[in-house]
């Protein structure tokens, strides 16, 4: 199994924003660089069968971003186990359940993802994993996925993935939209 985890992209600021919370949008800045890093996980050669999402607004347009671009023809699933406060072994509780050839591409929040890469890793939700807005990570597992079992493939930052996806068009002659 695959499970690559993307935080979501710039959001407005809480202070600057008079909503909900789970309302709270991107930036335009934060809609564009999320659409280039999503460039560069189609570099990777990413090819999702799973495409969770938390319902919080700047990580759904964040992971649908992430599918016009990398996985058109999936469905972005909204999963409470991705919401803000949720726990860890909620999400690898979600991952144990799909069959152990998918590839799973979960966007959320920090802190959450990051401890969700290390109980995957080293089988405790440790805070010392964090992601950049916009950054992702990949750990994979042979079979399903457990706890402390897991393999990192790689962790990369936004301007990282910016950069693989900037490189990819380049190489084809085109201009990204």
């Amino acid at each position: 199994m695959d499970c690559i985890v993307v935080r979501h992209g710039i959001a407005v600021e809480p202070d600057e924003w008079e909503g909900t919370e789970e309302n709270r949008p991107l930036t335009e800045k934060g809609k564009r660089r999320a659409r280039q890093a999503a460039e560069g996980l189609a570099a990777l050669d990413c090819k999702p069968t799973h495409l969770f999402t938390s319902p919080f607004v700047r990580a759904y347009d964040t992971a649908r971003l992430l599918r016009a671009v990398v996985c058109p023809t999936l469905k972005v699933e909204t999963r409470e186990e991705l919401v803000v406060g949720a726990k860890p072994e909620q999400l690898v509780a979600l991952l144990r359940t799909l069959p152990p050839d998918s590839a799973v591409v979960c966007v959320g929040h920090e802190p959450q993802l990051g401890e969700v890469v290390s109980l995957l890793l080293c089988g405790k939700a440790l805070p010392n994993f964090p992601l950049k807005k916009a950054g992702a990570a990949r750990v994979e597992s042979e079979g399903v996925m457990n706890q402390g079992e897991g393999r990192l493939c790689w962790w990369l930052q936004p301007v990282q993935l910016r950069t693989l996806g900037k490189r990819a068009q380049s190489k084809k002659g085109g201009k990204r939209v």
